[in-house]
């Protein structure tokens, strides 16, 4: 099981994969993540698009009732919070989220592994689903669609690959 956060779930989706991960791993997420997610499907821009895509299949994704959390911190958002109370009760594999502000946070509080997306991206390598070089131009794809060009989660995501 992989509980995703918001950004994730846009990531992939900017990178036309969540069809593709919602067929081959049990994702699940919280309301807020759903809220926030229809709260920036509002803009007009490709994090807007892709939250709407996400939103589009929501029905593919469980969606969890989570009490509210004091797990918010300054790195820590609502929706990342309701994520980590999720993965911990329900033991899941997995918590993606592409907040690297968040992840040494998380990575704290979480019972389970934290990993950003591109996680995936190897993963569906491993599985076969994608070549190599497939999955390395989403990831580049990726990087342009949300300004990772120059931050460290793209050169950690690069890391995945070499």
């Amino acid at each position: 099981m992989i509980v995703a956060d918001t950004s994730a779930l846009i990531t992939l989706a900017s990178i036309d994969l969540l069809g593709i991960v919602l067929s081959e791993f049990d994702v699940h997420t919280t309301e807020t993540v759903v809220q926030e997610l229809e709260e920036t499907s509002e803009y007009e821009d490709r994090h807007g698009e892709a939250a709407q895509t996400v939103l589009n299949q929501i029905r593919r994704i469980d969606v969890h009732e989570t009490e509210r959390t004091n797990r918010q911190s300054s790195r820590i958002d609502e929706g990342e919070a309701t994520t980590i109370e999720f993965a911990n009760n329900e033991e899941a594999d997995f918590l993606i989220t592409d907040d690297l502000r968040a992840l040494p946070e998380l990575q704290t509080v979480v019972r389970t592994n934290v990993a950003i997306s591109p996680l995936i991206l190897k993963a569906l390598v491993k599985r076969g689903v994608l070549e190599e070089e497939e999955a390395v131009e989403k990831l580049d794809q990726a990087a342009a669609n949300r300004d990772w060009l120059t931050a460290p989660i793209y050169r950690r995501a690069k890391n995945l690959f070499e």
